[in-house]
């Protein structure tokens, strides 16, 4: 077995802007077609926030459906833990935003950025919390407004993002049966030049220059980020899988990051696992970054495809490169 930890997922809500973009509506304004992002990335259509609306504010709102549902108030919540690329400003930290926003007074918390694992790595962080006996409720949120930084004159990346948020609950487990059964987290930064936004930090602050240079937008060397996702994502869902003496065949569901429903697809033929299995609903929402995981599993919930004691494995490769995987017994 590998590094169990005494904390699992007891919410989880989603939330995305109500304004739908579909790829005919691109077609408008990018050199594109319905049929050129559909054949290539599965996407349909995706929602955009509007102008002056923040990740902080798509990610209150899902805390918000989430709290609601279980019937808690913001002050039973003690640690905000927050994945984005995207976050309002860089100080103060998005979680202060939420947590001021929610009324969570006696919480605490962070932004971790692991851009599409970010979600994967903030569940982990927020999990050791709960596992070591220091914290009985930590809110993670995955919140990300990637229209803020797209440039619509690159068409291969400008049609793959949306915006939206999801927020899971984590507490403690009572039991080997339930709960977060291991993760495996890694980086490779040599893989950074290939999908990046060179400016915004401390080497290229934000000038006239970089303005001009188109420099504040995603930038992404398509083939290569395909290629290294298919791989590594097989690669660590058979190392966590093997580790815990498990095998493809006894998951439930796999949720994976919806970057590009081909990567979703190779990475599937490489486990052995049937459709019925995977999770997939980029052609609502493209890639969301951080937002992808969690609003998967509130899809999954929805559908009512996850029974208790299920195992599950929920698996992400983003810029960085980072590459994240969590496996869990449902105990929704």
């Amino acid at each position: 077995m590998g590094k169990r930890i005494a904390a699992k997922i007891t919410g989880v809500a989603g939330y995305v802007p109500p304004r739908v973009v579909t790829n005919f509506d691109l077609e408008k304004i990018v050199n594109t077609t319905d049929e050129w992002i559909r054949t290539r990335t599965g996407i349909r259509e995706r929602h955009y926030a509007d102008s002056g609306v923040a990740s902080s504010h798509l990610g209150t709102e899902a805390a918000k459906k989430l709290l609601d549902a279980k019937g808690l108030s913001a002050d039973e919540i003690e640690m905000i833990v927050v994945a984005t690329v995207t976050p309002d400003m860089l100080f103060p930290a998005t979680a202060c935003l939420i947590q001021d926003r929610l009324g969570a007074s006696h919480a605490w918390g962070f932004d971790l950025s692991g851009a599409c694992s970010g979600f994967i790595y903030a569940l982990t962080t927020g999990a050791q919390f709960v596992g070591a006996g220091t914290h009985k409720k930590v809110l993670v949120i995955g919140s990300d407004v990637m229209t803020s930084i797209l440039d619509y004159t690159d068409r291969a990346t400008c049609v793959l993002f949306g915006d939206g948020a999801g927020a899971v609950l984590l507490e403690p487990a009572t039991s080997d049966a339930e709960g977060i059964v291991d993760f495996a987290n890694d980086v490779d930064g040599s893989g950074g030049c290939n999908l990046y936004m060179p400016a915004g930090g401390s080497l290229h602050p934000a000038s006239a220059e970089t303005v001009q240079k188109r420099m504040h937008y995603v930038h992404q060397e398509g083939q290569q980020v395909f290629k290294y996702a298919v791989r590594r994502m097989a690669e660590l869902a058979c190392q966590l899988l093997e580790r815990n003496g498990v095998s493809s065949r006894d998951l439930a569901l796999v949720v994976p990051h919806q970057a590009n429903l081909r990567i979703i697809r190779a990475m599937q033929e490489r486990l052995g696992v049937d459709d019925s299995k995977v999770m997939v609903n980029i052609d609502r929402f493209g890639n969301t970054t951080a937002a992808t995981i969690p609003l998967g599993l509130m899809d999954a919930v929805e559908q009512k495809r996850l029974r208790q004691g299920d195992l599950v494995l929920l698996i992400a490769v983003g810029a960085g490169y980072t590459t994240g995987a969590v496996l869990l017994r449902w105990s929704y």
